[in-house]
């Protein structure tokens, strides 16, 4: 099943170009919140509300009316969980997961702005699979853990690599939450929509250059992984969003480096998913 937030409301998608009002087909009797979308609880029933609806409840829709396909409670960030992207950050392969936490407020759609203040000269781009919670959960065993999953979508996790380093401390969370930094998207795609979820392709480019090409199945911790060793340590709730990693090729490992100014257009494809389009402004 696809799911979409389009212009708040939320569908179900049909050939990535008809879209099924919830609400509106479910006579009121679910309301047009952006939280039904990854609520599991209500997924049977989605999926029942889409095979019975006639074809005329299908509409057209256009793609940039498309908005975060997720409102978090937590969203939680997985440093170098490929290897290459280790390896080309000089930094040893880990033994056990690295998190980090990126603020809600950071949330933003698959075809937003991304906004870069004049003082940010060095922000970089990093292409993800992200995994939605679908369900509460703690202590979740490994070979349970897809059944806590609502959907995975496309993300980026957007990082202001001045900040990151800026000594005395180094810090994650901050320059990785700055407004706009965390766009979602364009859909949320139910883990049995795939062969194999944990072999999904994940790709980047800024304007017309490919920059980043991975797939999950290279993960140092695959979703299962995460999920259980996170919620050892957290509960999760539906919504909470895992930004599982990303592969080699940030803009600071390039030689000349790349970075988000204004003007460039950033593009994250999730195959299976779809395609996010953010274009870089000016704050």
């Amino acid at each position: 099943m696809k799911l979409a937030n389009l212009a708040g409301r939320p569908v179900v998608v049909r050939d990535d170009d008809l879209a099924l009002d919830i609400a509106d087909a479910s006579k009121g009797a679910i309301e047009p919140r952006l939280e039904v979308l990854s609520d599991l609880a209500l997924h049977d029933e989605l999926r029942a509300i889409a095979e019975r609806a006639d074809d005329a409840d299908w509409k057209p829709f256009d793609q940039y009316d498309l908005g975060r396909v997720a409102k978090p409670y937590k969203a939680i960030g997985v440093a170098l969980n490929y290897r290459a992207h280790a390896e080309e950050s000089t930094l040893p392969v880990p033994d056990e997961p690295s998190v980090f936490a990126k603020f809600a407020s950071s949330v933003v759609g698959p075809y937003d702005s991304v906004v870069v203040e004049p003082q940010y000269d060095k922000v970089d781009y990093e292409a993800e699979l992200v995994v939605v919670m679908g369900k509460m959960g703690k202590n979740i065993p490994e070979a349970d853990a897809w059944s806590h999953v609502a959907g995975v979508t496309a993300g980026q996790d957007i990082s202001d690599r001045k900040e990151q380093w800026r000594k005395p401390i180094n810090q994650f969370t901050l320059p990785k939450s700055y407004d706009t930094f965390s766009p979602i998207g364009p859909y949320l795609v139910t883990p049995d929509e795939f062969a194999d979820p944990d072999d999904i392709e994940v790709a980047g480019w800024v304007d017309d250059l490919e920059v980043q090409r991975g797939r999950t199945s290279d993960l140092i911790f695959s979703v299962p992984e995460l999920i259980a060793w996170l919620s050892k340590r957290v509960t999760f709730e539906p919504g909470d969003l895992i930004f599982t990693g990303t592969p080699a090729g940030c803009g600071v490992r390039r030689t000349p480096r790349l970075y988000l100014t204004e003007g460039k257009v950033l593009r994250t494809e999730v195959t299976g998913v779809g395609t996010m389009v953010n274009p870089v402004v000016a704050g």
